[in-house]
């Protein structure tokens, strides 16, 4: 298996620190708001990543936080009259109603960086007895300069760094690219007591503390979106090597952007997603196959055009499968013949071609494409004349296939029309009691049943995807 390395900038034969297990780690979202398509997208690789390296036989342990202090959510708390934590906490649930829409398993641990402050003194403490980091009137900065290694992710030039910035009369850093490790508090805003100061830590100390607390010193995988490739992985690899003496990730994997209809995705320009918000016009199982239909490394494009074909992509790979269990129904024959058996072996190599895709520093264009050739197969040539065991062999191999994936293509049974109406009736009835939680739970699963709501004036109106 090859891993495209953000370090090395090549592919590298995948080989763990351990035996059969693999040590991964995710950033994880600030959570001040609903997560948006562009988060999705990480979320959805690398979760179909773990899932590939389990199905290889790997046992996976795989962390992914919750920045859950950060200016955004303050801002956002005092905009609503409420603290920091209940905004949070909300996001936090929120969030995880979207990971499950979009079939995302749960981590191994979710770690959140209020939770953390105790181990990220220690660390901070420590670099400052190491001399990477010093204090500067209660705040604590990264001595960058002490980290020979600096720049070796970016491929950044640390003299260049420093020519573009800008320095001011109060900047109290030894030196320009130094970076905040702790920072004093700021009225109204939430705070730990530590050696330095009441304040709180910065970004970049987070991801360092909670990914050695539960994977290590050293980890296997350390994975995130192209943006965070500097400042913020760059940071952890100084702070995390200063700190413990040792290379910190083996193997860096980082997804490219996402844009909107050709552009950057921009509040300012209107064109800016939640996950939420798409699930009201497209199912999230479409929204994954979307994100799956391209190279994790290569831009993807988000459009009308693209979801209806990812829609009707993902169709045709429900249809198989439904076409196949009313196949199964009728058939009569149990036993394979010779010619049955020629068509599993030509499964097989599909299965083959599907494999060395995912193998190749996990292309699921190429994977899903392996998945159409099965289907296609399935559909021109499988009928209620072929045995039961064949039947069965090649619908299990199209799940197996796409669950890999984190595709689910087994129809699931259709609600009936009053069924939808009651459910409608119950999230109206939801909404009025102001349990918008409850609201949000029912639109979700009629969302995941192929049922779309619209709110209008006139009421609330449904259409099946």
């Amino acid at each position: 298996m090859k891993i495209y390395n953000t370090l090395t900038k090549k592919k590298e034969e995948f080989i763990p620190l351990e035996e059969g297990r693999v040590r991964m780690y995710v950033c994880g979202p600030t959570v001040y708001n609903y997560i948006h398509i562009g988060n999705a997208r990480p979320v959805i690789v690398f979760d179909t990543v773990r899932r590939y390296l389990e199905y290889k036989g790997y046992e996976v342990n795989f962390v992914s936080n919750f920045t859950d202090v950060d200016d955004k959510i303050i801002k956002r708390a005092k905009e609503e009259g409420v603290s920091a934590g209940e905004i949070s906490e909300r996001f936090i649930e929120e969030c995880h109603k979207d990971l499950d829409g979009l079939n995302v398993k749960p981590a191994t641990s979710n770690p959140k960086a209020t939770e953390e402050i105790d181990g990220m003194i220690v660390m901070i403490s420590t670099l400052i007895q190491k001399g990477h980091a010093y204090e500067k009137n209660g705040t604590v900065y990264f001595k960058t300069r002490s980290f020979e290694g600096y720049g070796k992710l970016s491929k950044k030039n640390i003299d260049n760094l420093e020519a573009g910035i800008r320095i001011t009369v109060s900047d109290e850093k030894e030196d320009p690219v130094d970076f905040v490790l702790w920072k004093p508090k700021k009225e109204g805003e939430p705070y730990w007591t530590s050696p330095w100061s009441d304040g709180r830590p910065g970004w970049h100390i987070e991801c360092s503390v909670m990914s050695k607390k539960y994977l290590g010193e050293q980890i296997d995988i350390h994975a995130g979106g192209e943006d965070l490739v500097f400042p913020h992985h760059e940071n952890e690899i100084a702070q995390s090597e200063a700190c413990n003496g040792k290379e910190f990730a083996r193997y860096w994997m980082h997804n490219a952007f996402l844009n909107i209809d050709n552009k950057k995705m921009s509040k300012s320009d209107g064109n800016f997603f939640t996950v939420r918000e798409i699930s009201e016009k497209y199912p999230l199982p479409v929204l994954r196959f979307f994100m799956l239909s391209s190279h994790y490394r290569s831009p993807i494009n988000f459009s009308r055009d693209l979801m209806e074909a990812s829609r009707n992509g993902l169709e045709r790979i429900l249809t198989a499968t439904y076409n196949l269990g009313h196949l199964m129904e009728a058939a009569v024959k149990k036993e394979l013949t010779e010619e049955e058996k020629n068509i599993l072996a030509e499964i097989d190599g599909l299965n083959e071609k599907y494999d060395s895709a995912m193998e190749d520093d996990f292309n699921t264009a190429d994977a899903i494409a392996a998945i159409f050739e099965i289907v296609k197969l399935a559909n021109t040539r499988i009928t209620s004349d072929n045995s039961k065991e064949l039947i069965q062999k090649v619908s299990d191999r199209i799940v197996l296939l796409s669950d890999i994936l984190g595709i689910q293509v087994k129809k699931k049974e259709e609600l009936l029309d009053e069924e939808i109406e009651q459910l409608i009736q119950d999230r109206q009835n939801a909404r009025k009691k102001k349990d918008f939680a409850k609201a949000d739970e029912i639109r979700i699963l009629l969302s995941d049943k192929g049922i779309l709501l619209e709110d209008t004036r006139e009421g609330v109106r449904w259409k099946r995807a």
